[in-house]
């Protein structure tokens, strides 16, 4: 029986083991086909940006030999130390200096950073991952931003968070940010000079989410961004006496979800916008990716990661500037984008600056300005402090601050140096390696404590799953190696402890540590050694930068513990480089201080080419103000400039009681598009409005606007669409309140052909947004007995609007050699796949698709586009029938917002119909804080062109909005309950 047993378990552990060697092997070849996959990814992204690099300098080939090389005192694509070049700014005379060009200016710098809790005292820095140090880092540019000369006023636009779980002044919508009382801080004095939080209210009202949540609400932020922006240029204006809007000099996004924000608005203001990236969506995936642990799909899923990066890439597209904290983020970071590469960018810049052409070609420049710190404060321990040390030996925090008795009663033996991390337990941070590199070597036990200061805690099981298993982690590693009475984790402390923490390690002549496994800056090193501490800090990123000017300790491989280990031990057991690395940091430390970083900032701002809203107010000159109020914008209609006017009496269908089919259609439209051709080069332009015609132009004075935005497959789709909706809301007889816009990819000449087909008149509609967003037309009639036909007239300032970065007619050329490349793979070389259409329009380029197969998705189409630099909108329209390429600044939502602006629409007063899916731009007309109704049933077949998206529409789609509301079907009775239940009233 026994003999038999013992068979049975040979067998069993033979079988057990022959599995694990299979799940072995197949684990193996997983990750070998995966770093296949990634190598050939990696590869073929090469091959991509070197083609697109070859035919950009094919294009500008006349480069001459002055632009081939760099530019000469460029810090952000050299590698000279900036040690010894950068002035004391401690010195008054310098800073005096700097500031007597400044001084007389008034600027309006805005600032965005959405995601985490922002307040301007006592932040809760710890408390999650989205709440660390960016909103420290913004807090205080805001702050130092508010006291140099020449700011008038700085606006930190935020989200205003009013839950139960966070603290009720994160709920307030206004905070004046508290300025310093720093010496080498000059303050200006103004009627609102200084720096403020603003707190706008979007997404969730009663709950905290964090950053991957935030998408879907990023336009209704960007709505209610854009009001307070408005209102307070007015203000300012009146303040500083110029009687002129004070239109913001820049809008500066912070992080992925920001930037997308202040691209947006930098689009609807037509302002320079500044972007800063931390922690970038495709480094991220990168490390992933590299990693193994999770697919590509289960990633995009729990970081939202490709909605991240496109947000990244769109921001790109609009900056003038990149302000980053080190070279690593250019070289390494900001590099792997499609919309970004350095050696592009400075040829470029090059050309920029010898007035060369760059044949449409566009790219922001990336700036190396690290963060600054506020020193006034800090008063670093002088001399020998073993003699205080021993003073304290029986009283140990009797006269001392709460936080280091919190901290030194963890330790057997206190008095021995102190090894310092600051960071949350996040898997990044890599505190699990310096624990086991603590635990692991005895001198350095016997010779340090260990201080984890990791967030604030209540219980270990109400925090994240990562950070809980990070923490859960060191606590058994703690245990393994024994190391009660050595190491020191406290549960809380207070933004304010932090200061009193590095004091209590530089007192013990301790080490602060960065074991990250890349760190994008590292300004805990910064604050670090303003303290008096030596660092240890990883290799990988910002603290190279840092190291290169303070020259205050050692770098190391963070994924090597022995390295980390050994670095430590040489810092504490050799007191004379302890002393000789704390000497050079404090030595070198005001180069990181807030003047520093706030006049190199104020000087790249300057430098950018600064726009603003102009509207025509004369034949002759532009002005910069715009309608004092909604009621008196339109008290000089003659003199806007709406200057096209554009006659579409194209033969009318004499048997008005005959129906018209798709292909009469068709053909009528093709027809009236050839005869706005030929009247877009043959008629003059007006230099002033008819008396009769003002009555046309009342989008200022309307209560309620309805906005047709369903993107039919057909024409004839619209048409259908259009007269249900408008018939259904001129029920009421009392409608001159409601105004109508028609919203389409459509081009004018395709519009009168739908008027006529509905039995519509121009001025039916108040505008007409057309070709995808490229183009705004009014409706307009003059008494004149030649005009007496219905006309429409284009917003030639809106064009002017949108110019900023359009390519013209290089970007034409460049997507006709793309076109011609789909039509070679034809097998048929009779049949075309994609053909230009014939387009009066200069901002909107039009392409019919026959062939849908040979055409690649619209995310590889801007692929192309940004690998090239050439900035622009790309969009599948009619079902991907067509291709419509228009202005980086310009969509159909932007256009919506360009009204809010020039005409004082009410955006909260908007309805929307759009249909099921629609056109690839289809996800920005549903969000804001207008109101939508989805139609059911209409447009449902144009969802195949978001099939092959980067990030499914739910990512950027809101679900539970109760602005947004499903109609049964485009019928007349669901039409009506759907506004009704909006709370839409036909006064």
């Amino acid at each position: 029986m026994s003999q038999a047993s013992s068979i049975r378990d040979s067998q069993e552990r033979n079988t057990r083991l022959e599995n694990m060697c299979w799940r072995i092997w197949n684990l193996t070849r997983k990750k070998k086909q995966l770093e296949g996959e990634e190598a050939q990814r990696v590869a073929k992204r090469h091959r991509e940006r070197e083609r697109a690099r070859r035919e950009a300098t094919v294009d500008m080939s006349d480069l001459s030999d002055g632009e081939k090389v760099d530019i000469v005192g460029d810090l952000s694509t050299h590698g000279d130390s900036v040690r010894g070049r950068m002035s004391r700014v401690s010195s008054v005379d310098a800073m005096a200096n700097w500031a007597n060009q400044y001084t007389e200016k008034k600027l309006y710098i805005v600032l965005i950073s959405l995601h985490g809790l922002i307040r301007g005292e006592n932040m809760d820095l710890g408390r999650d991952s989205d709440t660390g140090g960016q909103v420290k880092y913004v807090v205080e540019l805001a702050r130092a931003l508010g006291m140099m000369p020449g700011v008038y006023r700085v606006d930190l636009l935020t989200r205003q968070v009013s839950a139960p779980d966070v603290d009720w002044t994160y709920g307030e919508p206004t905070e004046m940010i508290n300025l310093t009382d720093s010496l080498d801080a000059m303050p200006e004095v103004g009627e609102s000079g200084g720096a403020y939080i603003i707190r706008i209210p979007f997404g969730p009202k009663d709950k905290y989410i964090p950053k991957e949540l935030l998408w879907p609400h990023i336009p209704e932020f960007v709505d209610g961004a854009l009001g307070h922006i408005v209102q307070m240029s007015k203000v300012l204006g009146e303040q500083t006496g110029s009687g002129q809007p004070l239109w913001p000099v820049a809008i500066h996004g912070h992080y992925a979800d920001a930037g997308e924000s202040a691209a947006l608005l930098s689009g609807a203001l037509n302002v320079p916008m500044v972007l800063t990236g931390h922690s970038l969506g495709r480094d991220k995936l990168e490390q992933l990716l590299k990693q193994g642990r999770q697919p590509k799909e289960e990633i995009n899923a729990t970081y939202k990661i490709m909605r991240r990066i496109e947000a990244e890439e769109l921001s790109l597209d609009v900056s003038e500037m990149i302000i980053t904290s080190t070279r690593q983020e250019i070289e390494e970071q900001w590099n792997l984008y499609d919309g970004f590469d350095p050696k592009l960018e400075r040829k470029l810049r090059a050309r920029s600056k010898r007035s060369v052409s760059c044949y449409g070609r566009f790219m922001p420049r990336a700036m190396v300005i690290p963060p600054g710190m506020e020193f006034h404060h800090i008063i670093p321990l002088e001399g020998d402090m073993d003699g205080e040390v021993e003073g304290n030996e029986h009283n140990v925090g009797s006269a001392d601050p709460p936080i280091w008795l919190e901290i030194m009663r963890f330790f057997t033996n206190p008095h021995k140096p102190m090894i310092l991390a600051l960071a949350r337990p996040d898997p990044k941070k890599n505190l699990i390696t310096l624990v086991k590199a603590f635990g692991e070597c005895r001198q350095l036990r016997e010779l340090a404590n260990l201080t984890l200061v990791m967030g604030n805690r209540d219980v270990i099981d109400e925090m994240s799953s990562t950070n809980s298993s990070v923490l859960v982690s060191i606590i058994k590693l703690i245990d393994k190696y024994d190391l009660y009475g050595q190491v020191a984790y406290p549960k809380h402390h207070k933004q304010s402890d932090v200061p009193e923490i590095y004091r209590l390690a530089a007192k013990s002549k301790g080490v602060f540590i960065n074991p990250a496994f890349i760190e994008p800056f590292g300004l805990t090193l910064i604050e670090a050694a303003a303290h008096g501490l030596p660092m240890v800090a990883t290799k990988n990123g910002g603290p190279v930068d840092i190291h290169r000017v303070l020259d205050n300790g050692l770098l190391v491989d963070p994924h090597d513990q022995h390295s980390v280990a050994d670095a430590l031990l040489k810092l504490v057991a050799d007191k004379q480089l302890w002393a000789r690395c704390r000497d050079n940091g404090l030595r070198n430390i005001h180069l990181f201080s807030w003047p520093e970083h706030c006049k190199t900032y104020l000087s790249r701002v300057m430098f950018c080419k600064q726009r603003q809203p102009k509207w025509k107010r004369n034949e002759d000159e532009c002005s910069d103000s715009e309608p004092d109020s909604p009621e008196d914008s339109l008290r000089d209609i003659k003199d806007l400039s709406l200057s096209l006017k554009l006659s579409l009496d194209g033969d009318k269908n004499e048997k008005s009681g005959t129906s018209v089919t798709a292909l009469d259609f068709v053909e009528n439209a093709t027809k009236k598009k050839s005869q706005l051709d030929r009247m877009v080069s043959t008629l003059p332009v007006t230099k002033s409005m008819e008396k009769s015609e003002q009555s046309k132009f009342q989008l200022s004075r309307r209560r309620k606007l309805i906005v047709i935005a369903a993107d039919c497959d057909t024409p004839a789709g619209l048409a259908d669409v259009a007269k249900t909706i408008i018939e259904t809301v001129k029920k009421d007889k009392n409608t001159s309140s409601i105004g109508f816009i028609l919203s389409t990819a459509l081009t004018i000449s395709e519009v009168q052909s739908i008027l006529e087909l509905s039995k519509f008149k121009p001025h039916d509609f108040d505008a007409y947004i057309c070709n995808s967003g490229g183009e705004v037309y009014y409706p307009c009639s003059s008494s004149e007995e030649k005009y007496l036909e219905p006309s429409f007239t284009v917003d030639s300032d809106y064009q002017t609007h949108i110019d900023y970065r359009w390519g013209g007619e290089d970007l034409r050329k460049t997507i006709i050699r793309w076109a011609d490349s789909l039509n070679d793979k034809v097998k048929n070389k009779a049949e075309i796949a994609i053909k230009e259409i014939d387009s009066a329009s200069a901002h909107c380029f039009s392409f019919r698709i026959n062939d849908q197969s040979l055409v690649p998705p619209v995310k590889e189409v801007r692929r192309l586009l940004r690998i090239q630099a050439l900035r622009c909108h790309a969009i599948y329209c009619q079902s991907g029938s067509r291709l419509n390429v228009i202005p980086v600044l310009a969509s159909r939502s932007q256009a919506l917002r360009y009204m809010f602006i020039r005409w004082g629409i009410n955006l909260s007063n908007l309805v929307v119909f759009a249909g099921e899916s629609g056109d690839t731009d289809y996800e920005f007309l549903v969000g804001g804080v207008h109101k939508t109704v989805v139609l059911n049933g209409v447009c449902s077949d144009a969802s195949k062109v978001h099939s092959n998206r980067n990030y499914p529409l739910e990512h950027v789609l809101p679900a539970m909005n109760s602005n947004i509301i499903e109609c049964g079907s485009c019928s007349k009775e669901d039409i009506s309950v759907a506004l009704n239940n909006l709370g839409f009233s036909k006064e």
